[in-house]
């Protein structure tokens, strides 16, 4: 199989120097795996061109007692002390939160809230099969609505899950991070506000003024932690550009690919703000290295019915740049 030919969203690719394969994971899509339900799937590759069948790692419905059956967005998987977790968002619309009061833009709709959040699985095998860790509730608080979350390793060895916090709750969407034991099973404290969607100064440059529901949400999608070369930590995100929601909630305008670089170079920040790496409807991008050390970031285009779009990278300092597309990989469009 190509990545033309591959429904993949929110792709995440881990590069296994053990066995020279890019593995790259999606949510399971029936139509290519052969198998129903929520869950994850993956592909291989030793090239990134040419990938096999998806094998289904994992699945909700198999899980003993677990919250929630729906969704199976954004997995990532990670290798800790020689196991490997699987980070994906779930959901159940059966398990309502409290709908949030008006909000000081005035917005004027109310979409209904329920329970979503990412849940952590483990494995000995990057093919899986991946068990929950605590099949009872979401790794975030369980009160918040959110999505995405990705794992984050600081200096002094001290895990965290950063995740969006949805507009469908706040409006304004927000990131936030919460520290994890050492076996990423629960997590401690408080959560950390580390930025708000709006606080991209580019965004509110594409609101104009005296359209009817040009209003918020902020949208916040798909971090991804890194640390650069020189120290610096970065984080990928995606949100909407030229927002537009009707009465329904229903959002239209573009996806982008745009990043965060922290300037204190710890998690808390403060995070500035750099304009968007790619538009064209197009996101939740995460960065890995091919086995002959480039830089690569792969995202999702479009936003329905997706496939995988490969890019060269590059950083000039603390600026991340896009070198080329990798039209020869991905099939162009």
């Amino acid at each position: 199989m190509r990545l033309p030919d591959m429904p993949l969203h929110d792709p995440f690719i881990v590069a296994d120097e053990k066995t020279r394969a890019y593995y790259l994971y999606t949510s399971n899509a029936p139509s290519v795996s052969g198998v129903d339900g929520t869950g994850t799937m993956v592909y291989r590759s030793h090239d990134l061109r040419d990938w096999t069948r998806p094998v289904v790692v994992f699945l909700a419905a198999e899980q003993r007692g677990i919250w929630a059956t729906d969704g199976g967005w954004a997995p990532e998987v990670h290798e800790r002390g020689g196991t490997y977790y699987l980070f994906t968002t779930l959901h159940n619309q059966d398990k309502p939160l409290p709908v949030p009061p008006p909000n000081q833009w005035g917005t004027p709709f109310q979409i209904p809230n329920y329970m979503r959040g990412t849940t952590t699985a483990v494995s000995d095998s990057l093919l899986g099969p991946f068990t929950v860790l605590d099949p009872s509730r979401p790794a975030p608080p369980e009160h918040l609505m959110t999505l995405d979350g990705t794992l984050y390793v600081d200096p002094s060895g001290q895990p965290w899950m950063v995740y969006a916090h949805e507009w469908l709750q706040t409006i304004d969407g927000t990131m936030e991070a919460i520290r994890l034991t050492s076996d990423l099973s629960r997590t401690i404290g408080d959560p950390i506000l580390l930025f708000k969607a709006s606080d991209a100064p580019w965004i509110s440059e594409q609101i104009p003024g005296g359209v009817p529901n040009q209003l918020p949400p902020y949208i916040t999608d798909g971090p991804q932690l890194y640390r650069t070369p020189d120290g610096t930590l970065l984080m990928l995100w995606s949100t909407y550009e030229k927002n537009l929601i009707g009465p329904d909630g229903t959002i239209t305008g573009g996806y982008v690919q745009t990043y965060a670089v922290s300037t204190s170079g710890d998690i808390t920040g403060p995070w500035q703000q750099h304009r968007p790496l790619v538009r064209d409807d197009s996101g939740h991008g995460m960065l890995f290295h091919t086995f002959d050390g480039q830089l690569m970031m792969v995202l999702h285009r479009p936003f329905d019915n997706a496939r995988g779009k490969l890019y060269e990278m590059q950083f000039l300092g603390q600026e991340l740049r896009v070198l080329r597309r990798r039209a020869d990989l991905d099939g162009g469009g």
